[in-house]
């Protein structure tokens, strides 16, 4: 299977050139696009510097520091433009382990969308302090009881998903940011019948660089999962025709 890996980075110079070549080294039947929001520190020239030596990694420029849920949507676009069959979100921090990869990408083959959750059994997180662990735990049971989303981690950045779930959402469509365009693209997925599958992964956090999280992102995130609540629904209706699922007849 066809994939791209889409690397969205701002200021992410200390740490991008081991990511890509970490991501290139996991599979070889894969690409990365890193998109960089005109990032101050030389990241964009980091990653111009990274595609000048592969074909396997491209490059795309933005004019600034737009938002997670922008640089995915435009990342992803480019993706679908240029035929891949499987797309996957991965931080450019280390948080994520590129190692982890080929698994993702393999359970492709009977879901439409895997999360790599640090909340499914066998799951961890690494140099979180206790208040956020409980704070990202938290922001997921209100998921949960908002939407009737069955997911443990839906705010999680580390995923893949066919190419079908997002020709169906329609990217031009989702206008959230930070963990919100997360919660949204995999609620949206949920909804209209896609199957959607956690694997375990160990997320670890970052040694170098800033969190990118703000409050803001946060009250976005609370309010736009109420709202996602109330308007509902709250189950798909069916299993979607181009769901692996219905391929399969998988339960």
């Amino acid at each position: 299977m066809r994939a791209l890996v889409v690397i969205p980075t701002y200021n992410e110079r200390a740490t991008l050139e081991r990511v890509v070549k970490r991501t290139l080294g996991a599979c070889d039947d894969l690409d990365v696009l890193v998109v960089d929001d005109g990032s101050p520190d030389g990241t964009g020239e980091i990653a111009d510097g990274l595609a000048a030596t592969s074909t396997r990694v491209s490059v795309l420029h933005r004019p600034g520091k737009g938002g997670l849920g922008p640089a995915y949507r435009a990342g992803l676009s480019h993706g679908l433009d240029r035929g891949y069959e499987a797309l996957c979100e991965m931080d450019a921090d280390e948080s994520h382990d590129p190692a982890d990869l080929p698994r993702m990408i393999g359970a492709l083959q009977g879901a439409d969308l895997v999360i790599g959750s640090r909340y499914v059994p066998g799951g961890s997180v690494v140099g979180w302090p206790s208040w956020r662990l409980a704070l990202s735990r938290g922001g997921n049971q209100y998921v949960r009881l908002m939407t009737c989303l069955p997911v443990a981690d839906a705010t999680a950045g580390f995923r893949a998903f066919r190419r079908a779930v997002l020709e169906d959402i329609g990217l031009d469509t989702v206008r959230s940011d930070g963990y919100s365009f997360q919660l949204e693209m995999v609620l949206r997925a949920w909804r209209a019948g896609f199957r959607v599958v956690e694997i375990p992964i160990t997320f670890t956090e970052r040694h170098e660089g800033a969190s990118k999280i703000t409050r803001g992102i946060v009250r976005e995130a609370i309010w736009r999962t109420a709202r996602w609540g109330l308007v509902g629904p709250r189950a798909p209706v069916q299993v979607h025709d181009h769901s692996v699922a219905a391929q399969t007849r998988l339960p």
